[in-house]
């Protein structure tokens, strides 16, 4: 607390008290309002009949008795209790920080209310500002939203487009062509600059697998790379759709061609005779 004792504080607290009241602290701040009689001046000065008997004494209970009269002087004076101090801070050299915070916050409090003096010294209070307001301007607060809450000065929907509508992406830079109309958006959104749809074809027509390392040839444009898979080792060969399959092993049917061997197959069936198999020739 001793620290945060201000010299300079206290020489502008003596110019003002001493202005005030016309008579001299002394040497020793301290010493010099001990007694309370200057401070008690000095309330009276600052309103009239602020303290009604004054101790001129030497005796201690005399001088502790002018500050407590004081210091009640300053609480009717409108002081926040928070900045007032006790008789024994200043009697005693308990606490001369919280002396000098009640007479600069006293000083502040004479400013307010409008004492003039040749120092200036002490924070100016601030004015209470009633406002009344009718009903309906109370209800038309109710629908405005305090900055508290966030803005949206800078918002825009400039070149916003609806839902399902066509976007253009295109990039200044790479010498993409500019937006021919509002529907354009930046690269922020994304880029379809390297997209292709070469090689692709509908859904159901035929592709054709091939690999130039291995000589398979291109057939048309609707090829695609191995990666897409192969079926280069695939055929239908003897696939019928639709028809009867015929199982058959060479080491348990007889020799001879198909056809020899499905005419001899129709004549086991009991078939009537002069149906047979022909082959076709070539």
């Amino acid at each position: 607390l001793a620290q945060k004792y201000d010299p300079q504080k206290e020489a502008e607290l003596r110019t003002w008290i001493e202005s005030v009241t016309g008579q001299q602290i002394g040497p020793d701040f301290q010493k010099g309002l001990k007694d309370g009689v200057i401070l008690c001046e000095l309330m009276n000065k600052l309103q009239p009949n602020a303290v009604r008997k004054i101790n001129r004494s030497a005796q201690n209970w005399h001088q502790l008795e002018n500050l407590s009269n004081f210091i009640k002087a300053m609480a009717n004076y409108g002081m926040n209790p928070v900045d007032l101090f006790e008789a024994n801070d200043l009697f005693e050299s308990g606490n001369l920080t919280q002396v000098q915070v009640s007479l600069l916050a006293l000083a502040g409090m004479a400013k307010t209310k409008g004492m003039q003096s040749g120092v200036d010294i002490g924070v100016k209070y601030s004015e209470k500002q009633q406002r009344n307001f009718d009903e309906a301007k109370m209800k038309a607060g109710q629908c405005v939203i305090g900055l508290q809450m966030g803005t949206n000065k800078c918002a825009s929907q400039s070149g916003m487009t609806a839902y399902g509508t066509r976007r253009h992406l295109y990039d200044p830079k790479n010498q993409i062509l500019p937006p021919m109309d509002h529907s354009t958006i930046s690269l922020q959104m994304g880029t379809n600059k390297c997209a292709s749809q070469v090689g692709m074809t509908a859904p159901g027509t035929r592709r054709h697998i091939y690999d130039a390392k291995m000589g398979t040839e291109k057939c048309d444009n609707s090829s695609m790379s191995l990666q897409m898979g192969s079926n280069q080792g695939a055929n239908q060969s003897g696939q019928v759709f639709g028809l009867g399959r015929q199982i058959y092993d060479p080491k348990y049917c007889p020799q001879g061609s198909q056809g020899e061997v499905a005419n001899a197959a129709c004549d086991q069936s009991g078939d009537p005779p002069g149906y047979h198999y022909y082959l076709e020739e070539e």
